[in-house]
């Protein structure tokens, strides 16, 4: 941790001749300025001076999609694959240019998302929805400088609404297909010192059987919950809290004895998270040094129960709990150069048991580990539209010990932001995890899976920005991943009594392409991106080297075509294209390609009102993202929403 110090105490020293500007401020919550992305540096930054790839989903598109599930939303963006168990609420994995799920780094109104009682840590969006969401940035490639573990894929960064006018409100409701139906509502203002908003949602359906062969439908039931408070103490310090609870119920499919075959099942869980955020912000010099002082918990809760179980019908207790305290700072440099460094300390903790009809009451595995890290990024203007961003970051962990990673990247605006040439380096690691380092299956001696990732693009705008195109190459090389290694076996970490152990033996590499276009030619617009992914095993003597990753489709399409009719009517054409993929690591099973078409309109009654309706999956397409598992066909979906 040491190595940073001196970059800290340099960017402070700075103030003695920084110029008299104004820097950011160092909060992760929201810009409301479409062109404006914070995830890529931590601090408000325009697009146009921003290296890394990034794709914005601010609450027009969120709104328009009426898509009410996050990962849904994410599968319309380039880079980005989803697979789920079953229907709605099964469980869901994001990976972000062919990393895996739990490469991932999920933040949530500056509140990062994992869950340490989960094998690999990840985060499992199968009970996150749309709800409050204001905006979503999707920042591609390893981030771990600013992001720390886990951000070897990328960062998904979700914005709660912020409230504009003294006193909103807003509520909607829908129903459809499956016996769906979804109810919310929120109420804010921002008025004084005081900015504050409180939201809630509701959303039931039957589902589809998890099972692909099932007769039965396995339902999903979800309460969500998120609030905010801003309080400026004065005209510089500031006070924020912050708070998200969604409880999900699920109902799945297993394999029941005495085959142990997939089959229907009574089987069903309950999800309970809750994101607690409180923090200080304070501006000194002038509001050249801007600084946040916080802390924050994330709590994860799983029960699963089969009834059918002999003895007990709990088959899963799991408690996974992240408690954070961070500093970040913000420093005006220069004219058109900030430093933005801060230092954290995480302490993770997990209790799980499994109890089964042969063991019905097992001795929880309970266990903790603590991170801490310091981190210092520079971003300046080397010419006119050429900016330059350069980072740091060192952290220290109780079992593994240290590492140092850095990120580079580079901006060039050109014709006046109608071209912009991208290209960054970033080094990305995530730590082992409470389940790997101390269960049963355990190794202490693991290290840290590590990744460089590299990306270059271009983006040029047309027609005074009516219209747009980039095409955007990336390469990752992901080194000592962790995998589950059969004993008895050759490897020395393998234990008598034991059938298998975690360690650090295979490797990955990625490649691919990513395209978008973008135009509006009077009422018709057009959305549109593709990308091709070529992520293959990489371990050096695996009988599997060469071979391409599980459930990641080289080929995925999406395209929106929009046209405003008279009277406000608007209407909408989706198309999404999955290619083929495997479903296991030797390539002997195939996930067949399948391509999803959706109708959306809405029609607003007055200024306050709309009414909204969708069909999805639009031909009843068959499909699956997972092996096994069912989808769902065609829904229609109908809903009105109102603005106070």
């Amino acid at each position: 941790m040491n190595r940073l110090l001196p970059v800290a105490t340099a960017a402070v020293s700075a103030l003695s001749v920084a110029h008299a500007q104004t820097a950011p401020r160092p909060d992760v919550v929201g810009a409301p300025l479409e062109e404006i992305v914070v995830s890529a540096t931590r601090s408000p930054q325009a697009l146009t001076r921003v290296g890394a790839a990034v794709t914005v989903l601010d609450a027009a598109a969120i709104r328009a999609t009426q898509t009410v599930v996050v990962a849904d939303l994410l599968a319309q963006t380039p880079g980005v694959g989803v697979t789920r168990n079953g229907g709605v609420g099964g469980a869901t994995a994001v990976r972000i240019r062919g990393a895996e799920a739990d490469q991932t780094v999920v933040v949530i109104d500056g509140v990062k998302l994992n869950d340490p009682s989960a094998v690999g840590g990840g985060y499992n969006f199968a009970n996150l929805l749309a709800g409050d969401i204001g905006r979503i940035e999707v920042l591609r490639g390893a981030q771990s400088t600013l992001w720390g573990s886990q951000a070897i894929g990328g960062v998904v960064n979700i914005l709660t609404q912020v409230p504009t006018a003294p006193v909103e409100a807003s509520a909607s409701a829908e129903g459809g297909a499956r016996r769906s139906g979804l109810v919310k509502g929120a109420v804010g203002g921002a008025g004084g010192r005081v900015v504050w908003r409180a939201a809630g949602d509701y959303s039931t359906t039957d589902g589809v059987s998890a099972f692909a062969g099932g007769r039965e439908r396995d339902g999903f039931r979800h309460v969500g919950a998120s609030g905010r408070l801003n309080i400026a103490l004065t005209d510089a310090p500031s006070l924020d809290a912050r708070a998200v609870y969604a409880k999900g119920r699920t109902e799945f499919d297993g394999f029941p004895p005495p085959s142990f075959a997939f089959a229907d099942t009574a089987s069903y869980g309950f999800t309970r998270e809750f994101v607690g955020y409180a923090g200080l912000n304070a501006g000194l010099f002038g509001g050249r040094l801007q600084n946040r002082l916080a802390a924050a918990l994330t709590d994860t809760d799983r029960d699963d129960f089969n009834p059918d179980q002999a003895r007990t019908p709990v088959t899963f207790d799991g408690k996974g709990r992240n408690r954070r305290w961070e500093y970040q700072g913000s420093l005006a440099l220069a004219e058109t150069w900030t430093a933005v460094f801060g230092a954290e300390h995480e302490r993770s903790s997990l209790r799980t048991a499994s109890p089964s009809a042969f063991n019905p009451a097992p001795a929880p595995l309970r266990r903790r580990v603590a991170i801490a890290g310091v981190y210092a990024q520079v971003q300046g203007d080397l010419a006119p539209g050429l900016t330059l961003t350069g980072g740091l970051r060192r952290d220290d962990h109780d079992t593994f010990g240290g590492k140092t990673l850095g990120q580079a990247a580079l901006a060039w605006s050109l014709d006046g932001g109608a071209t912009v040439l991208r290209a960054s380096f970033g080094q990305g690691f995530k730590a082992p995890t409470l389940f790997q380092l101390y269960s049963t299956f355990g190794n202490l001696a693991l290290k840290p899976e590590q990744a460089d990732s590299w990306d270059a693009g271009v983006e040029r705008r047309f027609a005074g920005g009516a219209a747009a195109l980039s095409a955007t190459w990336f390469r990752r090389d992901s080194t000592n991943l962790i995998d589950f290694v059969s004993c008895p076996g050759a490897n020395p970490n393998c234990r008598v009594g034991i059938f298998g152990v975690y360690d650090n033996v295979a490797r990955a590499t990625a490649h691919g392409v990513e395209l978008t276009a973008a135009a509006a030619v009077g009422d018709v617009s057009l959305q549109a991106n593709y990308t091709y992914t070529d992520a293959e095993n990489a371990s050096p003597g695996s009988p599997n080297r060469g071979k391409a990753l599980a459930r990641r489709p080289r080929h995925a399409a999406n395209l929106w075509l929009d046209y405003a009719w008279p009277r406000g009517l608007t209407a909408g054409l989706g198309v999404r294209h999955v290619g083929d993929s495997f479903e296991n690591a030797a390539n002997t099973f195939v996930l067949e390609d399948y391509t999803l078409v959706d109708l959306r309109a809405a029609l607003p009654l007055g200024e306050a009102v709309e009414l909204y309706g969708r069909i999805e999956n639009l031909f009843d397409t068959a499909y699956q993202t997972t092996r096994g598992y069912g989808a769902p066909g065609r829904g229609a979906f109908a809903g009105v929403r109102a603005r106070f």
